[in-house]
């Protein structure tokens, strides 16, 4: 199970979305964080934030909206209260960071830097937050700005340190945007960031969620990942990837390595089932055993090669077998009292 992701070496390609695990501790009692291929922290800024008034989450058919203002105890606070904690359960952080100016984002990089004691594997720059130099547009929907972000946060934080650009769906060319971060000094990608959405309350009659417009998140999204991280992969092979978007089973993770990614997120489903993902672990081994693959990495941008072998992908679907010569259906005539289709 052991994969390569931007120079590290993680025992097995399973993460947490950032944000969707909480601290961490609100996780612990159902998952070994250890047994985890990394945890992905919330979202980090400058200063504390208390973030969205309430209604921040709203249901949606397979998923849910959310738009939380990205709450948290600033970069202070977190060095001083979470990363101890998360030291100690011997896991892999990767730390998010969040902003909106590329100077914040910078200052965030540069106190994660210098604390002696932050033993960091890796930056998620989450630059699907707006920009508040540019009348809130997201850095993710300009090359230039997704650009600037990247650079000021690689120029404040040690060049050993992988740096993943966690990039928005809402774009016209994804791939614009990646190679824009890529060139910048980004070490890979992370696909994707929630799709935008909103809902109204049939109730109340006005919007399902205080900040109107929010992420939509959960397996209605995945197929979207799946496209994303398959269309970044086929322009950037040697880019590593860490996927995500409504991953509920080891057979949706599976589905994220053939397409290109290097790593797999676990996010919305850790809301109602927080022991998901050491579940999401077992069953990829599991799927990749039923492949015929005897390790994750030989999945990776398998989809991309040819002739590869009709094999089960799934455990639940039946083999496919050839047929030669099948039987083609005979034409029926159509009466003349109906219209043909």
């Amino acid at each position: 199970m052991e994969v390569r992701l931007a120079g590290l070496t993680l025992p097995n390609p399973v993460l947490t979305a950032a944000g969707c695990g909480g601290t961490g501790r609100e996780l612990a009692p159902y998952t070994d964080l250890a047994r985890l291929g990394a945890f992905i922290t919330p979202s980090v800024t400058a200063q504390p934030r208390a973030g969205r008034p309430t209604p921040r989450l709203a249901e949606a058919p397979s998923g849910v909206l959310s738009a939380t203002g990205l709450p948290g105890p600033g970069v202070d606070g977190f060095l001083q209260r979470d990363m101890p904690w998360l030291a100690e359960q011997d896991t892999r952080v990767i730390v998010s960071v969040a902003g909106a100016s590329a100077s914040e984002y910078a200052a965030v990089a540069r106190r994660l830097r210098d604390d002696p004691d932050a033993d960091i594997a890796a930056l998620e720059v989450n630059v699907a937050c707006p920009n508040a130099e540019d009348r809130g547009s997201l850095f993710a929907g300009h090359p230039e700005a997704a650009a600037a972000v990247i650079r000021a946060v690689r120029g404040n934080i040690r060049p050993d340190v992988p740096l993943f650009a966690k990039l928005s769906p809402d774009v016209t060319d994804i791939v614009t945007i990646a190679l824009a971060c890529v060139d910048a000094g980004a070490s890979g990608v992370s696909l994707i960031n929630t799709v935008t959405g909103m809902a109204i309350d049939p109730v109340t009659l006005r919007p399902a969620l205080s900040g109107i417009a929010g992420g939509l998140s959960g397996p209605a999204i995945r197929p979207i990942a799946i496209r994303c991280v398959h269309q970044v992969h086929a322009a950037l092979p040697d880019t590593p990837i860490i996927g995500g978007g409504g991953i509920a089973s080891g057979a949706d993770a599976l589905e994220f390595l053939l397409a290109g990614a290097s790593a797999v997120a676990v996010g919305t489903t850790l809301l109602h089932d927080p022991g998901a993902a050491t579940r999401i672990l077992r069953e990829l081994e599991e799927s990749l055993a039923s492949t015929g693959l005897g390790t994750a990495a030989e999945a990776i941008g398998l989809a991309h090669r040819p002739h590869v072998p009709r094999q089960r992908i799934r455990p639940e679907l039946p083999a496919l077998a050839a047929v030669p010569n099948p039987p083609q259906p005979v034409p029926q005539p159509v009466p003349q009292s109906q219209e043909s289709p």
